[in-house]
């Protein structure tokens, strides 16, 4: 009897054979990626983000990454392929050459940047784009988003979730909602499978949470599918301005917890 206790204790502390992780968080981790999925449709961004937050209680930093950008793939492809007509192909090429470069710079080197450093410079950057305009539709449009390829992608080696990171250039380059959330989990793709194969490279593995990045991903078409259809019935303007709130609210966000993290407002709180 002891021995048939103990089984079923390991088998709800290891559901499917995932370390670590039980049958009620697995639930969890899947509601989690269905709705941050659903949210990530209907406003263009943050779901990547969302999720992330999430998972950082249940997973050290190594595994963390990994597989957060393969289950964020799962739900980037999805959507691409349900949204495909809506995709600005036009920049497809010259964000996957940027990808390419900028994953295999930041999987092979060792940063030394703090990242509170990282996240304020995220921070400020977000805001300048989103209120200056111009600055977001700057010089060729080919050109700017082989660049930002490369700066998304290298970013994304550290801090994983860079949607937001390049949320206000898709906005600034695409005037509608269906284009901008088509296009923006098109090359979040892209770059998601750059940062995967340069993890392969170093060595990174992470085969025993295939069971649940596998049910995470599941997750994430059933957000998709939900969070399309409601896309197609909100108003464009209700979609900018929900847009613009909720990418404001994270770049603060990343002030926020820069000066927290450098020690800043020690006096404040």
């Amino acid at each position: 009897m002891g021995c048939r206790r103990r089984g079923r204790l390991y088998l709800m502390e290891n559901f499917l054979g995932v370390p670590d992780v039980g049958f009620w968080l697995t639930v969890a981790l899947v509601i989690a990626a269905t709705v941050t999925t659903f949210l990530g449709t209907v406003t263009g961004t943050a779901g990547g983000l969302l999720l992330l937050a999430s998972m950082t209680f249940f997973f050290p930093l190594s595994v963390l990454i990994p597989m957060h950008t393969m289950i964020q793939l799962g739900a980037g492809t999805s959507r691409m392929f349900m949204m495909w007509r809506y995709v600005k192909k036009n920049l497809i090429v010259p964000f996957a050459i940027g990808s390419v470069v900028g994953a295999f710079t930041g999987a092979q080197i060792f940063t030394t940047l703090p990242s509170e450093i990282l996240q304020g410079i995220l921070g400020i950057f977000i805001l300048v784009v989103l209120y200056t305009p111009k600055l977001g539709a700057g010089g060729p449009e080919r050109l700017r988003f082989g660049i930002l390829g490369a700066a998304a992608t290298f970013l994304g080696i550290f801090v994983s979730a860079t949607g937001t990171f390049l949320s206000p250039f898709i906005a600034h380059a695409s005037r509608d909602r269906h284009v901008h959330v088509s296009t923006m989990a098109t090359l979040m793709a892209i770059s998601h499978i750059s940062k995967l194969v340069a993890f392969g490279f170093v060595g990174m593995a992470i085969g025993a949470y295939l069971p649940l990045i596998v049910l995470m991903i599941l997750g994430t078409v059933a957000g998709n599918w939900v969070g399309q259809r409601a896309l197609t019935r909100m108003p464009e303007k209700l979609f900018r301005r929900i847009f613009q709130l909720l990418l404001t609210i994270l770049a603060l966000r990343l002030l926020i917890g820069a000066a927290l993290d450098a020690g800043w407002l020690d006096g404040f709180v």
